[in-house]
């Protein structure tokens, strides 16, 4: 088949991900990556009490009412985990006002993910939602794997544009029987996030795999300049509004909407012991893993 034009330079893209990837995740996250998640992919081996030390999210709560002795579950190294990237592939990811926007940090993010995985010999699997799953990539190791992975990130074009992350933590659970390691790359604007649906998928979720939330954002997502009357576009509804960004009370509710919405995403995810990260666009993503990675 002739290679087209568009075809090359989605093989450039490829070709330029990869190299600045891979060796960020060869020299930096091959060893974070493995300690921070080893143990984390793990088969079921036995009950027993609770000694001072254990992690609390291993404890049995049901052996512990009817023993009314703390009890946890003891579980044996398996060796290799799975990854699954779940990436958001919503209208809002076109967003930014850096050299970047959150599409390109997505996806370069996630190649270091992927790469640091096979460079453990884990499978690495992916699953692309809008407000609905866009498409499934069942977990393989390789490196031809990843770099079909990093294609499908840099040429995705989804059917629709709103988001529902809620709706991808079922698939998740619903399409992967084995325990994983699983990444959320989003902006988390979804609305049904502080929702008790969200909460429920949530909850399901953590029960069944080890989830870390990576949160794409923009600085100007968090306040806006004063520039005037200016036209503004919901990326994902496509609805628009004339702002006077003048005003100091409308700048006050833009920056306090992104605050309340802010702290009640946080607040979900460390109720259900998510560990998550918030990284802007054109921002150094490598310190921002590195903490992320240390604090597990």
């Amino acid at each position: 088949m002739a290679i087209t034009e568009n075809s090359n330079d989605i093989l450039k893209q490829v070709r330029k991900i990869e190299i600045k990837t891979r060796g960020l995740s060869n020299e930096i996250f091959a060893g974070k990556y493995h300690s921070a998640f080893k143990g984390r992919g793990m088969s079921f081996s036995e009950v027993r009490e609770y000694r001072v030390g254990d992690d609390i999210r291993d404890i049995d709560w049901n052996v512990t009412a009817r023993s009314r002795t703390p009890h946890i579950k003891t579980y044996e190294e398996e060796r290799e985990l799975t990854m699954m990237l779940l990436i958001d592939v919503s209208g809002s990811r076109m967003f930014g006002t850096t050299e970047k926007i959150k599409k390109n940090m997505i996806t370069e993010i996630a190649a270091v993910l992927a790469f640091s995985a096979a460079h453990n010999n884990d499978k690495v699997g992916c699953i692309f939602f809008s407000d609905k799953i866009e498409k499934f990539i069942p977990p393989k190791k390789g490196r031809s794997h990843v770099l079909m992975i990093i294609r499908e990130l840099i040429n995705f074009m989804p059917e629709n544009n709103g988001t529902d992350i809620g709706g991808a933590l079922r698939y998740l659970t619903n399409v992967l029987k084995k325990r994983s390691t699983a990444f959320i790359l989003s902006d988390f604007m979804d609305t049904d996030t502080i929702h008790a649906r969200f909460e429920d998928a949530l909850k399901i979720a953590t029960g069944k795999h080890d989830l870390v939330g990576i949160r794409i954002y923009d600085h100007r997502e968090t306040e806006l300049p004063d520039v005037g009357i200016i036209e503004m576009q919901d990326a994902e509804t496509g609805e628009k509004i004339w702002v006077d960004s003048s005003s100091a009370i409308t700048r006050k509710a833009y920056a306090d909407n992104w605050n309340k919405t802010n702290s009640l995403i946080d607040t979900t995810l460390k109720r259900y012991r998510v560990d998550n990260v918030m990284i802007a666009t054109g921002e150094d993503y490598v310190k921002s893993l590195i903490k992320l990675f240390k604090q597990r």
